[in-house]
This record gives C-alpha cells, structure tokens and sequence, in this order.
C-alpha cells in the first residue's frame, strides 16, 4: 500500500493499549508539525477497536492545542483491540475471530497512506502483522512498564514512578507514626522497573520484583533487624507479578477477550499477611493500581513524549515505514518493529538501579543478586 503518487498525504494515528500519561503530549508531536507539511490527520478512535469497527475523526490544530499536560487520550484506548483476536458474542459464548481485514478496508477507505501507533508491546506485536498485510505503519513505544528492549525508557515510566515515589513518601509518615510495616503494591507485570525505580526513590526497606524470586526468610529477617536496631517501621515495594521462590504470580482474574488473558493482582495482600504472621508486627497494604496510569504526565514525560511524535512523522514523511522511534542515551533513533518486540526488558542483576539499591541497604528478598 504505497502513498499515493509517491507522497505521504493523509495519515492515521491510533492510541493501543493502556492509557498512560504522555499520550496527548504524542498526538499533539504528531499532528502539529503533520499539518505543517501539509498532511491531513485522522484520529483513530480507541486504538485497534476503531480500526477495525470504521471509528475515526479528523484531527485539526485546534483539537491538538492545549492538550500537552493533559492525561489520558482524546483519542481513547482499549487493551481488548486486538484484530486477530476479536471477542465475538455467540449466543452465551465468547468466541475469538480475526477481523484483520476490515482493518485493511478502513484503512483504504480513509485514504491512509500510514498510520502512527502509540503502544506497548501489544501494539507493536498487532502492528507487525498489520505490516505484513501490507500496510505503512511506524511506532511509538508507550508504557508505564518499560518493558520494551528497543528503547532506553518508554513515555509514561517516569509518571508512573513519580506516582510511587509520591505514595511511599506518605506511607513513610503514617508508617513510622505508627510503627507499622507498610506494603504497596505497584504495577509492571512480569518487569518490575516501576517497583525498581519507585521503590529507589521513595527509600523503600524492600523491593519485590518479578525477576528474582524472594525468600520468606529473607523478608523476616530484615524487617526484623531493622525492628531490633530503633527503626520501628518497614516499607516494602512489591511489583504485581512478583513471587516467592518455589512459588507462583498471584493472579487477580482471567479475561479470554485480551490476548493475554492474565490480569495479576494480590500479592501485596499476601506479602503483608506473610510478615505480619512471621514478624509480629502490625502490617498494612495499599494497591496503587491504576493511579499509575492516571493524571498529568511528568515533564520529563512531555519532552519524551514530544521528541517521540515529532520524529514519527519524520520517519512517515521520509517513508521509512516498519520503524519505532527509540530513545537511546540522550537521542531518538529508529529501530525495526521486529526488532523491537523481539525481546522483553526485564530488569537484570547488574543494572545500575540495582547497584545502588544494594549499596544503601536495600533488600530485594534474596541472600545475594
């Protein structure tokens, strides 16, 4: 599907996935600098769900203006978008379709000569099979996660971290006016850099990650040690996926219409019962949950976000189609998609974070990473 006469003239773009701060701060980067080179803009709405159900506005300058700090996405989004697996009633069952080819016919129909999507790395993967249906697309990689290995860091990470270092900062108070452990649970999935990075900022005692398996013990042992020695209070950072050795996730719910269909949840629960019954000691849990994703993305955020969308419509004027914009070191390169969602980022022993962590005391609940 060639732009017409050789020129890129009408563009798509689309918000996949979880909403996330930064994704109005992309739609703006794209849509600004697009009709100044003369390119019209389509908004698709709610991600692959308008793809593929013909939902889509025009988007003008004014509907760009003013929307940089706002959270969310004027565009709207759904994690249950995905084409080649559609959930269709059928009578009281839910049976899984393709509707891939009335992506196309959208596509054709609105006169695309590409689309931008916006996502993790679901998005990307759909994205991917889309391309080779034959149609332009270039990425942006979008999620609180950071789990994408193409980019140092993905828009909407620093959000989420502001938000848990901001909630372990007020656990810290009530904690150690109560001489209480704390425990927060936080999102990430099977990565654990929101836990890595919120617990670091905040001075959480112990960080749970889904990485490296935790020792009960472990956990008794340093919340007791810092009991014995005057520090009467512990803050434990938990990631959702992550679990003790020997044992499994703790899964929330099961959706068959999402391509992944595991939604975790619950081990903040356990890990307080678990230290309250092992430790003596008073315990409480907070879910942060989908605060993560909510409010006005960071600065850091909005300037990722912004050199994110500028350089995709570079990349979809110039036609270099089947790219992600990455950030790499202080730059914004381009790599593959199917380079980029080759391999998950999952957090390693030797990364820096981790380094430091080790350094001022911090327990990941196992003898040595």
């Amino acid at each position: 599907m060639s732009p017409k006469n050789g020129k890129v003239k009408r563009i798509g773009i689309l918000t996949g996935g979880g909403d996330c701060p930064g994704l109005n701060a992309v739609i703006r980067g794209v849509a600004k600098p697009a009709h100044d080179h003369g390119l019209s803009v389509v908004g698709i709405l709610d991600g692959f769900e308008g793809l593929v159900e013909g939902k889509a506005v025009e988007l003008y300058n004014k509907d760009v203006s003013g929307i940089l700090a706002q959270g969310g996405t004027i565009l709207g989004s759904s994690n249950k978008g995905d084409p080649f697996h559609w959930p269709e009633k059928n009578g009281g069952d839910i049976k899984i379709v393709n509707r891939s080819k009335e992506c196309i016919r959208n596509y054709e129909g609105w006169g695309l000569d590409a689309i931008i999507a916006i996502g993790g790395d679901g998005t990307m993967h759909i994205s991917k099979k889309l391309m080779d249906m034959g149609m332009n697309i270039v990425g942006v990689p979008k999620t609180i996660d950071n789990d994408l290995e193409a980019t140092d860091q993905t828009f909407g990470h620093d959000s989420a971290v502001w938000v848990v270092s901001e909630a372990i900062d007020r656990l810290h108070t009530t904690a150690s006016s109560h001489h209480r452990v704390m425990v927060i649970e936080v999102m990430g999935r099977y990565a654990g850099w929101i836990a890595l990075n919120g617990g670091l900022a905040g001075g959480a005692d112990i960080i749970l990650l889904p990485e490296f398996p935790f020792s009960w013990d472990v956990i008794f042992e340093k919340v007791t040690q810092r009991n014995m020695r005057g520090k009467r209070f512990s803050i434990v950072c938990v990631s959702e996926g992550a679990k003790p050795i020997g044992g499994e996730m703790v899964i929330k719910a099961k959706d068959i219409k999402r391509t992944d269909p595991i939604q975790l949840g619950g081990i903040g629960e356990v890990v307080a019962k678990r230290i309250s019954e092992g430790c003596d000691l008073e315990t409480r849990y907070t879910v942060l949950g989908h605060l993560q994703r909510g409010g006005s993305p960071t600065p850091y955020d909005r300037i990722l976000s912004t050199k994110f969308g500028t350089s995709a419509i570079e990349l979809v004027i110039k036609k270099k189609f089947g790219r992600m914009v990455a950030l790499k070191g202080s730059d914004i390169v381009s790599v593959r998609i199917e380079d980029a969602i080759s391999k998950q980022k999952l957090v390693k022993p030797n990364v820096q974070a981790i380094l430091a962590a080790n350094a001022v005391g911090v327990s990941f609940g196992t003898e040595k990473l």
